[in-house]
């Protein structure tokens, strides 16, 4: 079985569209994998109930009770590899990771960034590409590497960027087509991975 780990910080809504994407297409069936833990940085992330009550397993690695990025990235490291992940999953996860737990995870990191990538890396995506002018706005699953937001392109999705928009209703746009493709990246993904020993 080939284990999915997802991270998160806050209330988890890319995480659920992933874990009811694997239930709803049985991939425990049809790609012989399965969402087998959730793990926040904050014990407070609104994504940990739900994703209880969807039956995953939770963890919390709290950042405050680390001196150092890695340390805290070691803890990580550490929980995760209990589930014997086959792909970690980067789904609303605010910390930037060291060179050595990327190097780790290498080619089973995965992250999903709401622009067009390589355009607008880093925050304030949205805002960034009206300011631009841009026609077109999106999202891009891409592969995790040290250099933030640079990995392999997985899937995109676009947008209209429309006259009125604002940073949050283009945002709001935006999400709807996140909840779309990343289990649809995932799913493609999953045949390529090995499976975790």
């Amino acid at each position: 079985m080939k284990n999915i780990v997802i991270l998160i910080s806050g209330g988890g809504s890319n995480m659920a569209a992933i874990i009811r994407a694997a239930q709803r297409e049985s991939w425990r069936k049809s790609l012989d994998a399965q969402v087998s833990a959730v793990v926040s940085n904050r014990p407070d992330a609104g994504g940990l109930a739900i994703a209880r009550e969807l039956l995953v397993a939770t963890d919390v690695v709290d950042h405050k009770n680390f001196a150092s990025r890695e340390a805290f990235d070691a803890e990580l490291a550490g929980v995760i590899d209990r589930h014997n992940p086959s792909l970690v999953v980067l789904a609303g996860f605010m910390r930037i990771l060291t060179p050595a737990f990327v190097a780790r995870y290498e080619g089973r990191l995965i992250n999903i960034h709401p622009s067009l990538l390589p355009a607008f890396p880093g925050l304030h995506t949205h805002q960034r590409a009206i300011d631009a002018g841009c026609k077109f706005a999106g999202v891009t699953v891409h592969q995790v590497t040290a250099e933030l937001d640079f990995g392999p392109i997985l899937d995109q999705a676009v947008v209209p960027v429309l006259p009125d928009d604002t940073a949050a209703s283009l945002a709001a746009r935006v999400l709807t087509q996140e909840h779309l493709i990343y289990p649809r990246a995932i799913a493609a993904l999953l045949p390529t991975l090995a499976t975790a020993r």
